[in-house]
């Protein structure tokens, strides 16, 4: 999994409640297992139209185009439990997702596939919703490891997340990762078996 400790990017505002995974990746971009390729169907239904781009999408603003950190309405993330819904936000570039309330699997998803979201009070969203209208001029600082946000204006805001959270993403660890920290203890078990219980490992 990719690290995450400093992110500076463009911010796009999408103005939108209760975002939900089918929205965030339609169902008929399930078909695949794989983490690549998704990001040409994130937010589908909101960018196309018979095909065509809906200029009125903040993605599809020129402005917007290579947004790395999006600022959303309240319950993002809500709806079916798909991680096709991370992955296709990582795929397009989403790093860091600011909104003031995310669904549990999804927040739970995003940290496994090394996106940020972080949950912030109303107010305080929509203080960055305005900073982020202001298009490429829009750029944010996210660094996990001082847990800061810098602002286009230079000011900055605080965020927690939980500890175990943040070191994983500091050190790129998913599930897997976390495992084969412990693969010297584990191949030293798995040896340690063979010769104890040998008739369990005969082929």
């Amino acid at each position: 999994m990719q690290k995450f400790t400093q992110l500076t990017g463009v911010a796009a505002p999408l103005r939108l409640m209760n975002v939900d995974t089918d929205m965030i990746i339609p169902a008929d971009y399930l078909k695949t297992i794989k983490r690549t390729g998704l990001g040409a169907g994130l937010f589908a239904s909101l960018r196309y139209k018979d095909g065509k781009a809906i200029e009125d999408f903040v993605l599809n603003k020129p402005a917007y185009a290579k947004a790395s950190i999006l600022i959303a309405g309240d319950n993002f993330g809500c709806g079916s439990s798909r991680e096709h819904a991370p992955w296709a936000l990582a795929d397009y570039g989403i790093r860091c997702i600011i909104a003031p309330s995310f669904a549990d699997i999804f927040f739970n998803n995003c940290f496994k596939n090394g996106i940020l979201p972080i949950p912030m009070p109303v107010e305080v969203v929509e203080r960055l919703m305005e900073a982020a209208d202001n298009g490429a001029n829009s750029t944010f600082t996210v660094d996990l490891e001082t847990q800061k946000i810098t602002l286009p204006d230079g000011s900055t805001i605080g965020f927690d997340v939980e500890p175990f959270r943040r070191e994983c993403l500091l050190n790129g660890w998913d599930d897997i990762g976390l495992t084969l920290r412990n693969v010297d203890a584990i191949d030293s078990f798995e040896a340690k078996a063979k010769q104890d219980q040998s008739w369990l490992w005969a082929s």
